[in-house]
């Protein structure tokens, strides 16, 4: 991809959106949102600014036009601009999937799914740039998509990356953990969420729920997207690599065994995280039909660092095989 656009459009966002920061004293990130509904508009909405900031933005805006960009360097353009905002203001959750995870779950997602049209969830959809990264790689496929996010200023940049990319996406803002009223999907995409989920009145509803005191989150967000997700569906997970191995893992397994079967685990190069213990892989799940087989194997990959390409050839030639053998 050439950088140079995506550096254009990422300087266009910031310099924009530091404007709206000072002029409606609110924080980087929203003013990032307001900067984005702009630039879907076509126009500057905002009405209490001042004149000289109006018209500063209008030539910003003019000098780096949309049409003629591709979805990955808008896509890009406003991702850097999203992680200047996290680093000024960091949280716990606010955490935001590296693109290359987002490029090999939708290869995968392209590989699972042989459908010109489906329904794609993604219950922690935070800023939408997983989905977003994963939808761009689909082509001219007709994608129904649902997005999830608690937070209202994740779920706000999420509403403007859709639409400046031009994705048709349902966003609902609420805890997706209680009870979400949505048809059932083909697919789930989902970094999880890694902590425990504070409303244990809620998690009791869930088989995964754990004997005493708070339910992983992510154990929670996993039977959820099973609930949701069509007999015969996919899901696709990152998940920290000692998923299975915590004291609340026996009632996770169980739940898998009961309702899916484990597809693949593909363990993420190491050198993506910061030590060992932050390490993740991406879980791999299709939820169990009448006379649907499981695989005679799962997919068990380790990635190799994603830019040795003669070793992600030799890994993309073993996942060609896995399907040739597993999925025909």
């Amino acid at each position: 991809m050439n950088i140079e656009p995506v550096e254009k459009l990422f300087t266009m966002f910031n310099v924009t959106a530091d404007l709206l920061k000072d002029e409606l004293s609110c924080t980087y990130l929203e003013a990032l949102a307001e900067t984005g509904e702009n630039l879907f508009h076509g126009k500057v909405m905002q009405e209490e600014i001042s004149e000289w900031t109006r018209k500063r933005l209008e030539k910003l805006y003019g000098d780096v036009s949309l049409s003629g960009r591709s979805k990955e360097e808008i896509r890009k353009g406003f991702q850097l601009a999203i992680l200047k905002g996290m680093q000024e203001n960091v949280q716990a959750h606010h955490q935001m999937t590296p693109d290359s995870v987002g490029l090999f779950m939708g290869y995968l997602i392209t590989k699972f799914i042989n459908k010109q049209a489906f329904r794609l969830l993604d219950p922690a959809v935070g800023t939408g740039n997983l989905l977003s990264t994963v939808l761009n790689q689909q082509g001219d496929k007709a994608i129904d998509s649902t997005g999830i996010e608690i937070d209202d200023v994740l779920i706000r940049l999420a509403y403007v990356n859709a639409n400046l990319l031009e994705h048709e996406v349902e966003l609902f803002n609420q805890d997706a953990l209680e009870p979400l009223f949505i048809d059932p999907v083909d697919a789930v995409v989902c970094d999880l969420p890694v902590g425990y989920y504070p409303n244990d009145l809620r998690a009791s509803e869930f088989e995964v729920k754990a004997e005493s005191g708070h339910t992983y989150a992510h154990h929670l967000f996993i039977e959820q997207s099973t609930r949701h997700v069509k007999e015969g569906g996919y899901m696709f997970f990152v998940i920290p690599n000692g998923l299975f191995e915590s004291e609340q893992a026996g009632s996770l397994r169980s739940l898998i065994q009961n309702h899916l079967n484990i597809q693949g685990i593909i363990q993420l190069p190491k050198t993506m995280f910061k030590n060992e213990q932050a390490a993740k892989s991406i879980l791999i799940l299709q939820k169990k039909a009448e006379g649907l087989m499981p695989p005679k194997q799962a997919l068990l990959v380790d990635l190799p660092k994603l830019s040795d390409g003669p070793a992600m050839s030799r890994i993309l030639g073993k996942i060609d095989e896995w399907f040739a053998e597993n999925k025909k």
